[in-house]
């Protein structure tokens, strides 16, 4: 069988195919200062809650409300408020 000459060749942009989605911008992103901090946030509160790791069996998400607190919601109604299933409107 002859080897594919093809493999390898060309360094990937990043992007994925199908999506079209920037992956390396997003690591930008989600490792800046900022998003660490904010991240770390929202496991102390899951922490101080007693659900850190336990939401997936309950089958509960941290919902932020308008003032700025946190709630325990179903899943399904903390992702449906926001449209598409979870996935961003943006085309």
């Amino acid at each position: 069988m002859p080897r594919n000459t093809l493999a390898g060749k060309g360094k990937p942009d990043g992007r994925n195919k199908k999506t079209g989605r920037d992956y390396s911008k997003e690591k930008e992103y989600q490792s800046s200062p900022e998003r660490k901090k904010y991240r770390a946030e929202l496991n102390r509160t899951n922490r101080q809650a007693g659900t850190y790791g336990k939401m997936t069996k309950m089958g509960k998400d941290r919902s932020h409300t308008k003032d700025g607190k946190m709630t325990l919601e179903s899943r399904s109604k903390n992702r449906a408020r926001n449209g598409r299933d979870g996935r961003s409107t943006k085309k």
